[in-house]
């Protein structure tokens, strides 16, 4: 039996952007996008309108990897911060400081990037939409 992990980003109205801020910064693809508008209408409990264009459920395929992006429904809690931290195993330092610079624009450095006993090169980088990144290179042997 094989087991798949996903990173699960949820954001409050801004899923559309980080989508698109995604595609770009990880060279993803959008392979699936839903709003809830789209969905099935709860007639005991209609969204707003202003609610109808927020993204129920998003794939991105990032090279042999997934991640998954939505909004959550006005009112639900969102606890921001660290919850979900994703590390991006780089094939290399030039792929790694790529990935890095394009996560950082808008967000925070938290570890700049550098050598370390672990790593070629490795850093922490939390961005615009409050999502952590730790970027690692492996190790040549």
């Amino acid at each position: 039996m094989a087991l798949q992990l996903t990173p699960f980003i949820m954001l409050d109205g801004s899923a559309e952007e980080a989508i698109r801020f995604y595609e770009e910064a990880l060279h993803g693809k959008l392979v699936f996008k839903q709003t809830f508008g789209e969905g099935p209408e709860d007639h005991d409990n209609p969204l707003p309108a202003h609610t109808k264009d927020r993204i129920a459920h998003s794939v991105l395929k990032i090279e042999d990897a997934e991640l998954m992006c939505c909004d959550i429904v006005p009112g639900e809690p969102l606890h921001q911060g660290n919850q979900v931290t994703i590390c991006l195993t780089a094939s290399d330092a030039d792929q790694a400081e790529q990935l890095f610079n394009a996560l950082q624009e808008g967000g925070q450095v938290e570890t700049p990037l550098a050598e370390t006993y672990f790593s070629p090169v490795y850093g922490v980088v939390t961005d615009k939409f409050g999502v952590t990144f730790l970027v690692f290179t492996k190790r040549q042997r």
